[in-house]
């Protein structure tokens, strides 16, 4: 009997929670509407959901595309709900958020040879993204206040430079990419006169 009913709090405990679970996601059109498609109840759906996502992100290939995904899509959404509303607290807070996206890129990129070696690096990129953008925690405000907003303004003249120079470069390479490709298209054109006026010649020949 005590162990028929230790079963009956454990199920009791996990409705409660399927409930809690269920009542924040009525708050998501999106999981409704899958729920009327799928007959699935949406709480499943969001836990099944959630374990695919941890599974791809600590064994699956593609993680590191899902967590491009996670530190991209929802942002970006974020970011135009901003553009449209006339409050300026929410424009400051994603436009941070894309600083501090975009210099982590960066180092990562630099160091994405090391990245190889560490264990589970995607999950916790996953949730270091998650953090920096959640309302709640608003890491990328702490992190850009902590540090970065520092050093962007002591390197602000040399990136300024750095730019500067790479635009000029880029603006070259793009000419002369142009102009060879001009000069290979006119050498064609010539070539293909050539051969048109040899076969013209071959003709009158025979």
């Amino acid at each position: 009997e005590e162990a028929t009913h230790q079963t009956t709090t454990t199920m009791d405990q996990i409705e409660a929670q399927l409930k809690k679970i269920r009542t924040k996601l009525d708050d998501v059109p999106a999981f409704q509407k899958a729920e009327d498609v799928t007959k699935v109840p949406k709480e499943y759906i969001a836990l099944g959901g959630g374990a695919l996502v941890l599974f791809i992100l600590f064994f699956g290939v593609g993680a590191g595309a899902l967590c491009n995904i996670v530190g991209f899509v929802y942002p970006a959404f974020k970011s135009f709900e901003a553009i449209e509303t006339q409050a300026r607290g929410d424009d400051t807070q994603w436009l941070i958020y894309w600083v501090v996206y975009a210099f982590f890129s960066i180092i990562e990129v630099f160091v994405d040879f090391l990245l190889y070696w560490i264990p589970f690096y995607y999950p916790f990129k996953a949730a270091f993204l998650i953090w920096c953008m959640a309302p709640q925690t608003r890491g990328a405000k702490f992190l850009y206040d902590s540090f970065l907003k520092d050093f962007l303004k002591q390197n602000e003249s040399r990136i300024d430079a750095a730019m500067d120079s790479a635009a000029k470069n880029a603006s070259v390479i793009a000419s002369e990419a142009v102009a060879a490709g001009a000069d290979l298209t006119a050498a064609g054109v010539l070539a293909a006169a050539d051969m048109s006026k040899k076969d013209d010649t071959d003709k009158k020949d025979e």
